[in-house]
């Protein structure tokens, strides 16, 4: 089945406690529409970063429920397609990013979309690359806001979710209670001003339950490798578990001791820094598919 769910169905942080949305079978395709980061809330060059309501942040389409889903399952999300609206804020300033002790004020830039290209000014165009900061399910217990990353998935503002790739989140509750937002037209890694080009925008994702298939962070797969990808207060923290969480996959997967997976790591794999100002750090580490594929470790 198909469904559309609008961006009225928003919630701002990830709780078994919200009220669901949708409820959907696994396999079950959904276009979910989201707000930008700050809801919507700047509209023009001459709106104020000081005057918005700051506890509408990276809302969250959601959340869906996905029948069969339990703890201790994996979920599979295929992003279909990504589309984006014609116009994009970029925001820095005063204790934002790295160089917030370096401004004193709040400060945003309105960016046109055309011709697939973000207009930064008029000397520098650079091409889109649509990917999603905010996408997550709930976790076993309490509450966590939607700017904050975990293994629940959140605000990883990790740039390899994008279209065509393959996420993978563990499931903590009942029906998962998946969500998405945060769209950015173009990130960097690291996003060390606080922001990427935010955008509106629609996600079509594909909703999947992965019986007895149990993992403890989220894991990316794209065309070209796979990532385990992780949070965590250090950016030497988030780094270590991701590095880890992938030697983990190659002990399951196969008989090659930590010898050999610490040679073939240091030859094949890419410890990448996907973003270091949310509240928590998030790291990850890639491998290429062609070289999961030699030992038969698939997703």
């Amino acid at each position: 089945m198909f469904y559309n769910l609008s961006s009225n169905n928003i919630f701002y942080s990830f709780s078994k406690d919200n009220k669901v949305a949708l409820t959907v079978e696994s396999g079950d395709s959904i276009c979910l529409e989201t707000l930008d980061c700050f809801s919507n809330q700047i509209q023009s060059q001459s709106d104020k970063l000081d005057f918005i309501d700051w506890n509408r942040l990276n809302p969250a389409t959601g959340p869906i429920f996905i029948k069969d889903a339990m703890p201790n399952d994996t979920l599979e999300i295929t992003i279909k397609k990504i589309t984006i609206s014609n116009k994009g804020v970029i925001a820095t300033g005063k204790d934002l990013g790295l160089f917030g002790d370096l401004m004193e004020e709040l400060h945003f830039k309105l960016v046109a979309i055309r011709d697939d290209k973000v207009i930064f000014d008029e000397k520098t165009s650079l091409s889109l690359k649509p990917m999603i900061g905010v996408i997550g399910v709930a976790p076993g217990n309490g509450q966590i806001n939607c700017g904050t990353p975990g293994s629940h998935g959140g605000n990883m503002d990790t740039k390899l979710i994008s279209e065509g790739a393959k996420l993978y989140l563990p499931v903590f509750v009942e029906g998962a209670l998946f969500g998405l937002g945060d769209l950015h037209a173009l990130m960097g890694d690291g996003e060390i001003g606080v922001s990427g080009v935010e955008v509106a925008g629609k996600v079509v994702v594909e909703l999947r339950v992965l019986k007895k298939h149990t993992i403890s962070n989220p894991i990316i797969k794209t065309n070209n490798v796979v990532a385990t990808i992780a949070s965590h207060k250090t950016l030497d923290g988030a780094a270590s578990i991701a590095v880890f969480n992938m030697a983990n996959i190659f002990k399951k997967f196969t008989n090659m001791g930590i010898k050999d997976i610490s040679m073939l790591f240091s030859i094949a794999g890419n410890l990448e820094i996907s973003q270091v100002v949310d509240p928590l750090k998030t790291a990850r580490f890639s491998m290429p598919n062609i070289v999961l594929e030699n030992y038969g470790i698939c997703f």
